[in-house]
C-alpha cells in the first residue's frame, strides 16, 4: 500500500495539471493530507461511494497518462544515473568540474 501511495503522489506531482480542480482535491486530500473517503465526503457533501468513484477513475487517468508520456519513468531513470554520476566523481576528488556539472543538472529536477 505504501507503494502505491507513493507512487500516486508522485504521479499527481507530474500530472495534476491535467485534471480538474475536483480531482485535483480529492487527490490531494487522499494522498497528501491522508484523509479517509468519509471525510473527504464530508467536506464536500456527497456520498463515500462518490469519492471512492473519483479518486479510482482519477488514479486510472495518471496511469494512463504515465503509459503515454513516461515523465516518472523518465524521472526514475535520471535519479538512477544521477546517483551513479555521483558515486563516480568520488572517484576523481580533483574534478570539481564535473562535480559542478551534477549539481547543476540537479537543479533542474
Amino acid at each position: 500500500m505504501i507503494e502505491k501511495t507513493m507512487r500516486m503522489n508522485y504521479l499527481f506531482d507530474f500530472y495534476q495539471s491535467l485534471l480538474t480542480p475536483k480531482q485535483r482535491n480529492y487527490m490531494s486530500l487522499y494522498y497528501l493530507d491522508d484523509f479517509s473517503l468519509g471525510e473527504i465526503a464530508e467536506e464536500y457533501k456527497i456520498s463515500r461511494q462518490a469519492v471512492y468513484d473519483n479518486i479510482k477513475r482519477t488514479e486510472t487517468m495518471l496511469e494512463e497518462y504515465e503509459e503515454k508520456l513516461l515523465l516518472f519513468q523518465k524521472f526514475q531513470e535520471r535519479r538512477k544515473l544521477f546517483a551513479e554520476l555521483t558515486r563516480l566523481s568520488h572517484k576523481y576528488d580533483d574534478s570539481l568540474e564535473l562535480q559542478n556539472v551534477i549539481q547543476l543538472l540537479e537543479k533542474l529536477e
